[in-house]
């Protein structure tokens, strides 16, 4: 099975480029005023409108205004939504496009997901909304599979552990940001080229 992937926190048309070039299958942009890696709505819309039509944008909400996300969907032409709060995807529908909730993880998987959610995230339990390179127990992920859904794994994900997250969790998708930058919100290509050889290298095993 193939692994996708998908480079969060962009912020930089270069960097989404790069990642493009790369390989990779999905970008994200954070809406989340709070988060370090945080684009504004103009911004993602100039830099997804110079991507390729097969590069899945994904727009990153945390506790949103509903109408705010679907305007936010229209004007970046976003094809996914992540929710990374405590949201109920159910609010969300009116945004037009396929809903991903996140889950955290600490020492077991929660016990059920929004039957609105069209793909989960499953990322480490920590204070904030995500890009704190902590990890999770991946084995644990396995255990996604109940959900019916397909699932991705993120948190503390990096070129040298990513490999062994595939082959343990055997994941739908993988999900970094800190893990292939330079500093938070800008992206290291040689590191975005890294991190996708060894996703590939794994799917090989």
């Amino acid at each position: 099975m193939r692994t996708r992937i998908k480079i969060c926190g962009i912020t930089r048309l270069e960097d989404a480029l790069a990642c493009v070039e790369a390989g990779v299958d999905a970008v994200g942009f954070n809406f989340w005023p709070g988060s370090k890696r945080h684009v504004a709505v103009a911004r993602a819309a100039e830099i997804a409108a110079a991507l390729s039509p097969g590069v899945l944008r994904v727009g990153v909400f945390v506790r949103a205004v509903p109408l705010e996300v679907r305007d936010t969907v229209a004007a970046v032409g976003l094809g996914a939504v992540q929710l990374h709060g405590d949201e109920e995807p159910a609010d969300y529908v009116g945004a037009g496009v396929p809903l991903w909730q996140v889950l955290r993880v600490e020492s077991s998987l929660p016990g059920s997901v929004s039957p609105r959610a069209a793909e989960v995230m499953l990322d480490a339990k920590v204070e904030g909304f995500g890009g704190s390179g902590r990890s999770f127990d991946w084995s644990l992920a396995r255990g996604a599979r109940r959900y019916g859904l397909p699932f991705w794994v993120a948190g503390g994900l990096t070129p040298a552990n990513v490999g062994e997250a595939v082959r343990q969790a055997g994941p739908a998708g993988v999900d970094v940001a800190s893990g292939v930058e330079a500093r938070a919100g800008v992206k290291d290509p040689a590191l975005v080229r890294a991190f996708v050889a060894a996703v590939r290298r794994a799917e090989e095993r």
